[in-house]
């Protein structure tokens, strides 16, 4: 009797402290510091600076490396194109899809609130270069159901890489509306978050066209692209200098250039490749002091190896070779995250001229980007450079396209993988086969799907994988026609 009373009295003093417990558990636990809403301008500044550094960086570790204007002398999978085994980069799908996300935050706040309606024509013009950098490495990709998970689409369907260009709400579309919100937008409010051009729309507008001229080039040898590209040369409201670059200067930390506070043993496995060597050589061309070291073993030379050797099988010397440059390490206060400039803009021009796609000199925008990159790069153009025997223009029996393709490549080092990307489309200029190749010494022609994709969208991954060879790196998309 005792024992149960006692039994009975316990259960209610602890359905009592139960109670207590659970009175304002919610207020409790929730973070009062935490923040329940994000500002577009704080997004914005978030999803620039944060594409613009993991871009950056991937460019050092990955992209140049496909590029074949370094070579990574040892954990090198990757450069010898196993690229489903990524080391220091080479999966560039999360953080493609995590700013395309608040991107997307900072496009429906824009819509819903007209106070930000500022922000809309920025916002379509990010997610316009952010698709099209996902869709160039990669081909078909989730899109259009893409980024809606908060309306129950959690796998989503992958688009055709024609349709993510062309289609409405696609990334040529997608440029046009971002021009015609711009120029529509009366209010007052700033676009406060802006670190490309502090806030000023017109130079977004400039940075929209002339993403237009490198989107339509590159798909100018499936759709025909001659109006369309006339029509932006003839308003001619796209970058013409480096003044309106869409671009921002690293600082210190914690603004930095990932690579300039890596551990030196980290840094110093990436050297110039023989690819790179031999251009510049040919060329004579200055900038090889800039992008590079020469050799401790034997200072005033600059030496290459190819791409992709087997460091098991090799004894390799660093001494030997010509690191990267001070700009990318104790200079890096000098270097640029790159999203479009004056003299890739330029060099587009150039070959849409010499293709017939547009009326322009060939001759002067191939020169006119040829000195705008070297003042990019902060490096002195020789007053012989353009007449020289490799540079002058359609002179000594050069090909004028080859010509323009590799002083487009050499002026975008560390752009991402965009020296890839325009070798895929072009075959200029013309990248070696690897040392020790683990893809049947093939050059990749797209990224594979990471295996996060297979796991979590396995349904939509497998019908896209099966269209190109279950997800094979040699399955060229759908613009490549090279």
């Amino acid at each position: 009797m005792k024992r149960n009373l006692y039994t009975k009295l316990l259960l209610l003093v602890l359905l009592g402290v139960f109670q207590s417990c659970t009175d304002g558990f919610k207020e409790i636990n929730t973070n009062p510091n935490a923040p329940v809403d994000v500002q577009p301008s704080l997004l914005m500044r978030k999803v620039l600076f944060d594409y613009g550094e993991q871009m950056s960086y991937e460019a050092f570790v990955a992209g140049n490396l496909l590029g074949q204007y370094f070579t990574a002398i040892d954990f090198n999978l990757f450069d010898r194109h196993s690229l489903s085994e990524p080391q220091y980069g080479g999966n560039p799908w999360p953080f493609l899809y995590t700013n395309l996300r608040d991107n997307e935050i900072i496009l429906q706040k824009s819509r819903a609130n007209v106070a930000y309606g500022v922000y809309e024509g920025p916002a379509l013009i990010m997610k316009a270069y952010m698709t099209a950098a996902l869709t160039d490495l990669y081909g078909d990709v989730p899109y259009s159901e893409a980024l809606s998970g908060q309306s129950g689409v959690i796998t989503p369907a992958y688009d055709g890489q024609e349709a993510i260009y062309t289609a409405s709400g696609g990334i040529l579309d997608n440029l046009n509306k971002g021009i015609a919100s711009i120029n529509a937008y009366k209010g007052a409010t700033a676009l406060d978050g802006d670190i490309i051009f502090s806030g000023n729309r017109t130079k977004w507008v400039l940075f929209a066209n002339s993403l237009k001229i490198k989107y339509l080039m590159r798909i100018s040898g499936r759709v025909d692209v001659k109006s369309d590209l006339q029509k932006v040369l003839t308003e001619g409201n796209f970058i013409k200098a480096n003044t309106d670059n869409a671009a921002f200067r690293f600082s210190t930390q914690p603004n930095n250039f990932r690579m300039s506070t890596a551990r030196v043993g980290d840094y110093n496995l990436f050297i110039m490749s023989l690819t790179s060597q031999e251009i510049l050589t040919n060329l004579s061309d200055p900038r090889i002091q800039t992008y590079f070291r020469s050799t401790t073993a034997k200072p005033g030379t600059y030496k290459g190896l190819l791409n992709g050797p087997d460091a098991s099988k090799l004894s390799i010397s660093v001494a030997d070779y010509s690191l990267t440059g001070s700009i990318f390490r104790e200079n890096s206060d000098k270097l640029s995250a790159n999203f479009m400039t004056a003299a890739e803009t330029s060099l587009l021009l150039a070959e849409a001229a010499e293709r017939g796609l547009v009326s322009a000199s060939a001759k002067d925008w191939y020169e006119r980007g040829i000195t705008q990159a070297f003042e990019y790069w902060q490096t002195t153009l020789p007053t012989s450079y353009l007449s020289s025997n490799a540079v002058a223009y359609k002179q000594n029996g050069q090909n004028p396209i080859e010509q323009i393709l590799t002083q487009k490549w050499l002026a975008n080092i560390n752009n991402g993988y965009e020296g890839w990307i325009e070798w895929r489309r072009t075959g200029f200029p013309r990248l070696k086969t690897i040392s020790a190749s683990l893809n049947n010494n093939l050059i990749p022609v797209r990224m594979p799907y990471p295996g996060t994709e297979s796991a979590l969208n396995n349904v939509q991954y497998k019908k896209a994988a099966d269209k190109i060879n279950n997800n094979s790196i040699n399955a060229p998309v759908w613009w490549d026609v090279n």
